[in-house]
């Protein structure tokens, strides 16, 4: 899909990237990642031609870059950046147009493709009438991440998108853009400077030092062959401990056990049928699949009887999550078990504790 070979690029007596040469496969999530000053920003501008390479060859699709119209180029690859970049003056409707608009889409398409887009990244369709001020800065990542995919690129180049989002929304964010990229499978290219970002979104990560490509893997491997010490310390002394975030929460989700009940269904009925069971949890799901709630029997104590009691706000595990992610809310919550639920917050499934110590046991 995307080939570098030997590409050079120097800045007066600097060599920013020192004859780099990789494959990205089509459909794939490639993180680069690497210190400040690395390259890694440099070779995903130069993939677009917003950065010039001054040797070697950039192809797509087996087509050299520079025989095509730059900007054409850029109209057909998305491109993400950490400060976002919408005009502040425009709707979010408007932004996410742009991109159509130059290309001349009829506006009944161009309405249909925001209506699509903002349903994709998750945002009611008020937003559309939205300007960037009144959102937040997830909210405005999710309208810049939108507005990239509006003319429906192969290609999606970002630039450490999710870097100025704090740790919680950051965590939804990528989240929900393994959700969005498990169903559009667009080529990624993503630039990082976190590791734990990059072992958690990445099919291969590009790991540059100095303009140079030190190793060019899939995460698994990586992991638990570092080409040398300069991987192995950006890797962290918790390497075994990260490959367990290589494992995704949907992976161990479970269909079948447990009880859900309609959010129309009236307490009592719901305690008959956990009584007649023997289960102590319903979870409790509107029309459109939502998890609303969930009832449960509180254990009883030597001072405590026991309670039926309805939780509007359980502590749920997202699709995405990795297992250390899912872990830690267990444990936080104090829980053996959560439920599951997508980016549009449909209830999927349960995950048990007893499952995830039993793929750390393997490990």
């Amino acid at each position: 899909m995307i080939k570098l070979t030997n590409i050079t690029k120097t800045f007066g007596k600097k060599i920013a990237v020192n004859n780099l040469s990789l494959h990205i496969e089509k459909g794939s999530l490639t993180m680069f990642i690497g210190p400040s000053g690395c390259g890694k920003t440099t070779t995903l501008r130069m993939i677009n031609r917003l950065t010039p390479y001054d040797k070697g060859n950039i192809t797509v699709n087996g087509i050299p870059i520079t025989d095509v119209d730059p900007v054409e180029l850029r109209r057909n690859i998305g491109y993400v950046i950490q400060e976002i970049g919408l005009f502040p003056h425009l709707s979010v409707f408007e932004n996410i147009a742009i991109v159509p608009r130059l290309l001349k889409w009829e506006q009944k398409r161009i309405e249909q493709r925001v209506e699509e887009l903002l349903e994709l990244v998750t945002l009611d369709q008020s937003f559309a009438y939205k300007f960037p001020l009144q959102l937040s800065g997830g909210e405005r990542q999710r309208v810049g991440l939108a507005r990239a995919l509006a003319a429906e690129p192969e290609i999606l180049l970002m630039d450490e998108p999710f870097g100025a989002i704090d740790p919680i929304n950051r965590l939804k964010l990528q989240d929900s853009f393994l959700e969005i990229q498990e169903e559009i499978k667009k080529t990624v290219v993503f630039v990082t400077h976190d590791i734990n970002e990059a072992i958690k979104l990445g099919d291969k990560i590009a790991i540059i030092n100095e303009g140079n490509l030190i190793q060019y893997d899939n995460v698994s491997k990586i992991l638990s062959d570092p080409a040398n010490e300069f991987v192995e310390n950006l890797l962290g002394q918790d390497r075994n401990i990260k490959a367990l975030s290589l494992e995704k929460t949907k992976d161990f989700i479970i269909k079948d056990g447990f009880v859900t009940v309609s959010n129309t269904e009236p307490p009592e009925n719901v305690m008959k049928k956990l009584q007649d069971k023997d289960i102590r949890l319903a979870f409790v799901l509107d029309e459109g699949n939502h998890l609303t709630g969930r009832f449960l029997f509180e254990k009883p104590s030597k001072t405590k009887k026991q309670k039926f009691i309805y939780d509007p706000d359980p502590w749920i595990a997202e699709r995405q999550n990795n297992l250390n992610e899912t872990l830690s809310k267990m444990l936080e919550a104090g829980e053996k078990q959560l439920p599951v639920v997508n980016r549009k917050k449909e209830f999927v499934g349960l995950i048990r504790l007893s499952d995830i110590f039993e793929e750390v046991n393997k490990k």
